[in-house]
């Protein structure tokens, strides 16, 4: 709550005992009552501290304009801080529903992808299981290949040997073998 001029000069003049408002105003109108009949000449002590006491007056009056003024301006400053601590507040709360949502949308990401991830893993390792057994049936048909291709390449030599002897006995009697072949037949 702001006080007024009058309250903070109020204030002020109950910490000074000695010049109580009462007895103030009851001095100033002395001395304006005792102003014409003073003589310009001469300044008694009552006017002296009767012109001392309203010079002081003056002095506070302005002081308190002064503080009045600080003070309203630093009110003013104290509303306005709030109004945007306030808005600054309600800023935060809405980019912490924001973050947590992003937070909640990432964390779900995650899963999905480390399903994903889980399905892959056992995807390569079937695969490479597959691999391996692939790669056995593979090595095994290779060796049966060349076991094979081996006996082959024997028959072949030896249906080749075969073949030459036959073309050489043909060509030393090749009409005899003819009646031999006949007459097995």
């Amino acid at each position: 709550a702001q006080k007024t001029f009058h309250e903070a000069d109020s204030a002020f003049n109950a910490r000074l005992p000695v010049l109580s408002p009462a007895r103030r105003m009851k001095m100033i109108r002395a001395a304006l009552l005792l102003a014409p009949f003073a003589s310009a000449a001469a300044v008694s002590p009552v006017q002296k501290v009767l012109q001392l006491l309203g010079d002081l007056e003056t002095k506070i009056i302005a002081e308190g304009e002064s503080a009045q003024k600080t003070f309203h301006e630093f009110s003013e400053w104290c509303e306005e801080r709030n109004a945007n601590l306030g808005f600054e507040i309600k800023t935060g709360k809405s980019k912490i529903e924001e973050l947590q949502a992003s937070i909640g949308e990432a964390a779900s990401e995650i899963s999905v992808l480390q399903a994903k991830i889980e399905e892959t893993a056992a995807s390569v390792a079937t695969n490479d299981a597959d691999l391996k057994a692939a790669t056995e049936i593979r090595t095994q048909e290779q060796s049966d290949f060349s076991a094979e291709e081996k006996e082959l390449t024997e028959v072949v030599d030896t249906l080749t040997r075969a073949i030459g002897l036959l073309e050489r006995e043909a060509k030393k009697g090749g009409a005899a073998m003819l009646q031999q072949t006949a007459q097995a037949g």
